[in-house]
């Protein structure tokens, strides 16, 4: 009977271990043996060694894309954590039509990136909304998308009005989760507004601010479909960031070897910085 049990548990796990070979083992797999090769798809593979790695650390233009990823992520992360916090506070209250907001804060998460993208490049334009908004108050009006000082904010902006939502519904839950006893007796001890969201909210919030930060510098390292679509990586390299790079190492110049290069230190670089902030960051909760 055990056995038989053992049988059927392993027949239903099948689908994902099929899965899981097929879609991440084997690319892994495959990455990795190109690391040490040159390969532009047509022709056979041709053992390089550490080649692709000589020509990494060479590479002046794979920095300023980890430069411009960084600042992306300087802009994007405190703000995104900042405006869905403020928002989950604000829904958390009673206020009329509460269960209206918070569907409509997540609508942009579930739209179409390409979709987000477009539209957004409409309103960055140089005639679009807002900088008619600005012309009629009588401002002059920014180049959104095609100035290097201006571009990567632009971008930051947008990417933080599609994807807040998702940290929205995040931060709501993990307040939902304070008990309430907590502020009820910091206001008989006299504890303002301000004392209760610093002494009470914020550290029980500690796990949810670890997981939207992690979340929030993996997809901001993923940055591709907005540069890709609204510049192009440029205004002179501005916005070119480390996966838009790859990309274009990948398929544009079919350098398949020295883009699995890039991958796999890319993805180290990840690694590192998550393990920092959650070594920075993450805190016990006592209650």
């Amino acid at each position: 009977m055990h056995k038989r049990l053992e049988r059927t548990g392993f027949f239903f796990c099948t689908p994902y271990i099929i899965h899981f070979l097929v879609f991440m083992a084997y690319p892994l797999g495959f990455s990795f043996v190109l690391v040490f090769h040159k390969w532009d798809i047509v022709s056979p593979m041709k053992w390089v060694g550490l080649a692709n790695f000589v020509r990494l650390v060479h590479d002046s233009l794979f920095f300023r894309a980890l430069l411009n990823t960084s600042v992306f992520l300087a802009i994007h992360i405190p703000l995104q954590i900042a405006v869905a916090l403020f928002f989950a506070e604000l829904l958390n209250s009673r206020i009329k039509f509460r269960g209206f907001f918070r569907a409509a804060y997540f609508v942009p998460v579930v739209v179409s990136g390409v979709v987000v993208t477009i539209l957004w490049q409409q309103l960055y334009a140089e005639t679009g909304l807002l900088n008619a908004v600005l012309t009629k108050l009588g401002l002059g009006r920014i180049p959104w998308l095609s100035s290097p000082r201006w571009a990567m904010p632009s971008i930051a902006l947008m990417a933080t009005w599609k994807n807040v939502g998702l940290y929205i519904v995040m931060f709501l839950a993990g307040l939902q989760n304070i008990p309430p006893e907590l502020y009820e007796a910091a206001e008989l001890d006299g504890a303002s507004r301000w004392q209760k969201f610093r002494h009470i909210t914020l550290p029980l919030l500690n796990p949810v601010v670890v997981l939207v930060l992690v979340l929030s510098t993996i997809g901001g390292f993923s940055l591709f479909i907005e540069p890709y679509v609204m510049t192009g990586g440029g205004p002179l390299n501005s916005t070119l960031s480390a996966v838009l790079y790859i990309y274009k190492q990948a398929f544009y110049f079919y350098r398949m070897g020295y883009a699995a290069t890039l991958g796999f230190v890319f993805a180290l670089i990840i690694f590192a910085v998550v393990a920092l902030q959650r070594r920075f960051v993450e805190r016990e909760v006592y209650l």
